[in-house]
């Protein structure tokens, strides 16, 4: 019992959660890259368009988000890195996609900010190819 009330924890559970919060993450995320990989040429044009990018444009950095950042935040390379757009695409999504409505339809990209974030401030653990690479 005393084990479960403890602050402390061993340096493998933190790796393995982090394997675990990245790889997750991931997973679920590239589905959505993958889908609008897909749907590209007919959705382009009707995209939402921001900063002044166009549809296309905006669409194309999304899918490098949800694709290429996350295949990077799986594996754990350039990790801290890949988060950036992850994080920015989310934050996005959430505020002009979902008008920043946490508790109903932004939910969704709101744990997945959280999750990105998480990830930016404590890295990608030693079970990543960032650590293996060193």
């Amino acid at each position: 019992m005393k084990k479960l009330m403890t602050i402390n924890y061993p340096q493998w559970a933190f790796n393995l959660a982090m394997l675990l919060m990245r790889v997750s993450l991931s997973v679920i995320m590239m589905p959505h890259g993958h889908s609008k990989f897909l749907a590209y040429a007919e959705k382009k044009d009707s995209f939402l368009s921001i900063m002044g990018l166009s549809g296309s444009i905006t669409m194309a950095l999304v899918i490098f988000a949800e694709l290429v950042c996350s295949g990077f935040v799986a594996i754990g390379l350039f990790t801290r890195l890949a988060v950036i757009p992850l994080i920015i695409n989310m934050s996005v999504a959430l505020v002009h996609v979902h008008s920043a409505d946490f508790m109903g339809e932004g939910q969704l990209p709101a744990l997945f900010l959280t999750g990105y974030i998480v990830i930016l401030l404590l890295g990608p653990g030693k079970i990543s190819a960032d650590n293996f690479a060193k």
